[in-house]
């Protein structure tokens, strides 16, 4: 069928990239963006850097594109403050909390949400980091010198922890697990960015559990450990991982994950006729990794799946599977963490440890090819493992690039 109204639930990077996207393949008909926030669609890695960062001027508006912009060089007609509360695909409505809006072709990229503690909700000082709201929360709280405490030892936790000690201001992160991030980068590697917290002074407390939060008046005072210690504080963030943003798909007989509740996609990001998704709320099978099923919650994957969603709702007969490499990166302390690919792995390889200064690269191996590549602090190599990577080079010519061979 022609497909007059698009549709795209989630102002978020990937929405914004699935509209700019359709207009560049001549779209000519409306394009309705819906988003839950007031907020336009804004760039959230900032969020957790520069955003924190003391400064003088305020922090730069993280805003991709202008109310005037949408609506008159994109002719983009803006739903914002709406939450999408329900679908019905066969009759082709969404369902907000006032009304309904037919579409033709519908893009999904409605994200996640932050995990928050349990039992912390109305407990002042206590944040999340997700939205631009948090991070205006964050950055008042660290303005005013606020001894930071941050549960979960990942990328974006870490980034806090870094924003509070640049500032001269103490910084404790407590992580449950042995090393931090060996899920995702392995031994290794995780003891590499356990070092960088340390050498900055932050404290960093590994296998340990919360019990508690402590409290006066309603405002956090303090994190109570499960040795029963308690690292005072008076902002603490929250960074335990994220939940796709599907509660809005129930009843829509939309296939959603068993275990993490995204949604479900085929390699064209189809979830269902006339239905596609993008961004962090979709899993789909990455056809350059023989179709190993994936959700990605990395920047440069939503900008990807955003774009090649509204291309492929737009014209569904010629769509386009999505064969990615997955890329992310995190500053902490100065240093950059950079990671291509999978860290599911047969054998993870450290090639280079230099002590002191954590320059590490290592690679990952899966059978007889190279799936994945961590450097710290390697800006200039990272790409050239992203490029073998998607090449499907050998374990063996991995090893000889990276001079081990």
């Amino acid at each position: 069928m022609t497909v007059d109204h698009l549709v795209v639930v989630g102002a978020s990077l990937a929405g914004i990239r699935a509209v700019e996207s359709a207009r560049k393949a001549g779209h000519t008909g409306r394009i309705t963006l819906v988003g839950a926030e007031e907020h336009l669609p804004y760039d959230r890695p900032p969020l957790s850097k520069a955003f924190l960062e003391a400064s003088e001027e305020a922090p730069a508006d993280p805003r991709f594109r202008t109310e005037e912009h949408l609506r008159d060089e994109l002719g983009v007609e803006l739903r914002l403050g709406a939450p999408a509360t329900g679908l019905d695909p066969k009759a082709r409505l969404i369902a907000l909390d006032d009304t309904e809006i037919g579409y033709d072709a519908l893009v999904a990229t409605t994200g996640g949400t932050a995990r928050r503690l349990p039992g912390t909700d109305g407990i002042a000082g206590v944040h999340t980091l997700r939205t631009w709201d948090d991070a205006v929360a964050v950055r008042s709280a660290l303005d005013a010198g606020a001894r930071t405490v941050v549960i979960g030892a990942g990328f974006i936790g870490s980034e806090v922890a870094s924003a509070a000690r640049k500032r001269g201001l103490p910084a404790t992160v407590v992580e449950s697990l042995p090393v931090p991030l060996v899920r995702s980068v392995g031994e290794d590697m995780g003891h590499a960015c356990a070092y960088l917290h340390r050498a900055h002074g932050t404290d960093l407390f590994c296998g340990a559990t919360v019990l508690s939060l402590e409290q006066v008046d309603g405002r956090v005072t303090g994190v109570r450990l499960g040795d029963r210690s308690t690292v005072p504080a008076d902002l603490v963030v929250v960074g335990i991982g994220v939940d796709p943003s599907t509660g809005w798909l129930e009843g829509s007989g939309l296939e959603v994950h068993e275990r993490d509740h995204g949604v479900v996609a085929d390699a064209t990001l189809r979830c269902a006729d006339g239905v596609y998704a993008a961004g962090d709320v979709v899993h789909f099978p990455n056809k350059l990794f023989d179709g190993e099923m994936m959700r990605l919650e990395h920047w440069t994957t939503a900008a990807e799946q955003g774009a090649l969603a509204a291309r492929n709702a737009l014209d569904p007969d010629h769509a386009t599977e999505l064969g990615t490499v997955p890329y992310f990166w995190s500053d902490w302390y100065g240093s950059r963490i950079q990671f291509v690919g999978r860290p599911q792995a047969d054998e993870i390889r450290v090639i280079s440890a230099e002590t002191g200064d954590a320059r590490f690269l290592a690679l990952y191996r899966r059978a007889d090819r190279l799936v994945g590549t961590i450097t710290i602090d390697r800006p200039t190599q990272i790409m050239k493992y992203k490029r073998l990577i998607a090449t499907r080079a050998s374990w063996a010519e991995a090893l000889e690039f990276a001079g081990v061979g």
